[in-house]
């Protein structure tokens, strides 16, 4: 974590995928999380969760993932993140799902010279991004067909939801099949954990978010 983040308790929240997880950190360790897959209900459990945490999950930063991901878990996770930033005068920053899943499986396979990191896109599409051995993106993020993601990936290692799919179109290489999770947050650099806390989509949105419950429970009266 960054310094300010080591001495310091930091709320993190992931919403984007179909993962639904928190982490509180305290120092930089580990106190307390929660995670769930899901397909839907994100919006629903994910106060809970966070209600779930020693004091109600207050923290002195906030991280939240911004996606790319489904459109309502997005913009779940950062409704959330705004809300407490603002009701705790607490600093809100993001990071990418690529860029932690990318973390994700370069720690468990530090032997691979990088990653690509395939995540479930909208319309039968994959959302795909390349990184180096360091976590760091060596390509734009695109939202691809599968056969195109598949002929993308040129890296041994693939990571994500659709990573076993595009293995099996590629016909080689190592899957590890892999969603964001709010605990492996101190995996990602430090610039990796800088973004503005805007929605990354990947593609156009094609309908209306839907807005995230009030944080008003998560807030001691």
């Amino acid at each position: 974590m960054t310094p300010e983040h080591e001495t310091e308790t930091l709320l993190v929240i992931d919403t984007a995928t179909e993962a639904c997880s928190v982490a509180l950190f305290d120092c930089g360790v580990l106190i307390a999380s929660d995670h769930a897959v899901m397909g839907r209900g994100h919006a629903e459990r994910l106060v809970p969760m966070i209600a779930g945490l020693p004091d109600k999950g207050r923290a002195a930063h906030i991280l939240v993932n911004c996606g790319p991901g489904s459109f309502t878990g997005v913009r779940v996770g950062l409704a959330a993140a705004r809300a407490l930033g603002l009701a705790w005068s607490a600093p809100v920053r993001g990071y990418s799902t690529h860029a932690l899943v990318a973390a994700m499986a370069l720690d468990m396979r530090t032997d691979m010279p990088g990653v690509d990191v395939v995540m479930t896109g909208g319309h039968g599409e994959y959302f795909v991004q390349s990184f180096d051995q360091t976590g760091k993106a060596t390509g734009p993020l695109a939202s691809l067909a599968p056969d195109a993601a598949a002929r993308a990936c040129r890296q041994m290692l693939v990571a994500g939801s659709m990573a076993e799919s595009v293995i099996a179109l590629r016909g080689d290489g190592i899957a590890l099949a892999l969603l964001p999770d709010a605990r492996s947050a101190p995996l990602l650099a430090a610039s990796a954990r800088s973004l503005p806390a805007d929605p990354v989509y990947g593609r156009g949105a094609d309908a209306k978010p839907m807005a995230a419950p009030a944080a008003r429970a998560l807030t001691p009266g």
